[in-house]
């Protein structure tokens, strides 16, 4: 656009110039000839013979005049024209006064005159009528090579421009990609510094920028496996004191404990010393896997139900109840086995943690919303069959693939008005880790979570809205196919 107009304003005013020359050069030819035309008329008409003279200054506006030549006429002094037809105006009488001069007459064109005088009988005038056609000629040509000339370059711009666009376009894509990149996780990710100075700095700076975020992951996850390292020495001391305990169940009971202990550590410091690459769970293209042999699957109506029977002794303690519903085919989700685990374990442990002694939970499995699968099983102190849960299809390859829904209750005093849990903050004195591992498990799975009110206290029917103890919802994504 911009190349438009600065075209514009060189090009019209030169084609009115050429225009103007045209119409300037046309005007002094017409002039010259009647000049020419006037010497020849004044030499015929200083002597007159017995008709002669005007004989031969007719001859000569006859040859004055010819195909695509101006009109040439002669106005003799008594009215007499010689050649075309042409009026006597007030111009041809103001030319008689030894006057000559061009101007354009009403119906357009431009009109040459110049007086003869020294003739007999008054002033004779030479009249030189101009078409439009004639007194712009050549203008059209002139016009046109200057169209072309502008067109051209107007063309060339767009070219120039065109190329210009693409690098910038192109340099401002790439970046776009790295930082889609350094979003999704992939730290490596670096920006090559080209275009134009300011995307080179925005380039070096988002270099930078990714440098020192993967510095503060790296160390940060350096001091994580170094205090996940710590723990070794008291826990290697909590087997050894449980292997000298008298009752040989209690000291086995103790020792299991200890040794899962010992494997959660041994995980932390094993995840926490990964590649920050690995860690994030990128695929080849620098995005989330979604899919493919790597990808993680777990059955978890067996993984819940391992936990909840782990947490039962503890509930009986407590003199809780620790009800577990879920259908008798596996539904299979898209999370790690022991990452699964530790999300069951903080459900379970946060209603250990903020409730007090006595307070019931119930913990379920059912498939995502597509699934139909058959019967369900409960165990547990109050257990029932859970309505609605009827199919006969068993193993991995009958489970539906939409993912599964993990639900915990309470019949405790429920989540404190507008409290909206977060990571590293907590309304019961912990740390606030418990639900975040859920919510991550959910959100790597495909799916989210949910926190509400309990449906229905321990063994009674489901009664919306009661207000009464706290429900956690963890929407798990199932396998690809």
């Amino acid at each position: 656009m911009t190349t438009a107009l600065v075209l514009a304003t060189l090009l019209v005013p030169l084609a009115l110039l050429t225009r103007s020359h045209a119409a300037d050069r046309a005007t002094a030819d017409a002039t010259a000839r009647a000049q020419s035309l006037a010497a020849g008329i004044g030499t015929a008409l200083a002597h007159p013979g017995p008709g002669g003279s005007r004989a031969t200054a007719a001859s000569l506006v006859t040859a004055a005049n010819g195909a695509d030549l101006p009109r040439t006429s002669v106005i003799l002094a008594d009215g007499t024209v010689l050649g075309p037809p042409a009026q006597v105006t007030d111009a041809v009488r103001l030319a008689r006064y030894g006057r000559a001069f061009a101007y354009a007459p009403p119906e357009g064109g431009q009109t040459v005159l110049v007086p003869v005088q020294g003739t007999s009988g008054g002033t004779a005038v030479v009249h030189v009528a101009l078409t439009d056609t004639q007194l712009y000629a050549g203008t059209l040509p002139s016009w046109l090579a200057f169209a072309g000339l502008g067109a051209g370059l107007v063309l060339l711009g767009l070219l120039v421009a065109d190329r210009l666009g693409a690098r910038l376009v192109g340099s401002t894509q790439r970046l776009a990609k790295v930082a889609d990149r350094l979003a999704a996780g992939d730290l490596t990710a670096r920006a090559e510094p080209d275009g134009p100075p300011e995307l080179r700095l925005v380039a070096g700076q988002l270099n930078h920028l990714a440098g020192r975020i993967e510095g503060f992951l790296t160390a940060e996850r350096e001091n994580a496996a170094d205090l996940a390292h710590r723990l070794r020495t008291p826990v290697a001391a909590l087997r050894l004191d449980a292997e000298g305990l008298r009752d040989p169940a209690e000291a086995e009971r103790i020792a299991a404990d200890v040794a899962a202990l010992e494997r959660s550590v041994d995980e932390v410091i094993r995840t926490a010393r990964k590649p920050l690459r690995d860690a994030t769970g990128l695929n080849g293209a620098g995005g989330p896997s979604r899919g493919g042999a790597g990808e993680p699957s777990a059955d978890l109506t067996a993984v819940a139900r391992e936990r909840a029977d782990f947490w039962r002794p503890l509930a009986e303690d407590q003199g809780r109840t620790l009800d577990f519903h879920a259908p008798d085919a596996p539904v299979y989700v898209r999370a790690d086995e022991a990452e699964l685990a530790a999300a069951v374990d903080a459900l379970i442990g946060n209603v250990f943690d903020h409730t007090p002694e006595g307070v019931g939970m119930r913990l379920s499995v059912s498939a995502a919303a597509g699934q139909e699968p058959g019967g369900s099983t409960a165990d547990g102190a109050g257990a029932g069959s859970a309505p609605g849960r009827a199919s006969g299809r068993t193993g991995p390859d009958a489970a539906d693939r939409t993912g599964g829904l993990l639900v915990i209750e309470d019949d405790g005093p429920g989540f404190p008005e507008g409290h909206v849990p977060q990571r590293g903050k907590s309304g019961g004195g912990s740390t606030g880790l418990g639900l975040d591992i859920v919510r991550r498990v959910a959100e790597e799975s495909g799916g989210r979570t949910e926190l509400t009110t309990a449906r229905r206290a321990s063994g009674g029917e489901d009664t919306p809205g009661t207000g009464r103890g706290a429900r956690v919802e963890a929407h798990l994504g199932g396998p690809s196919a």
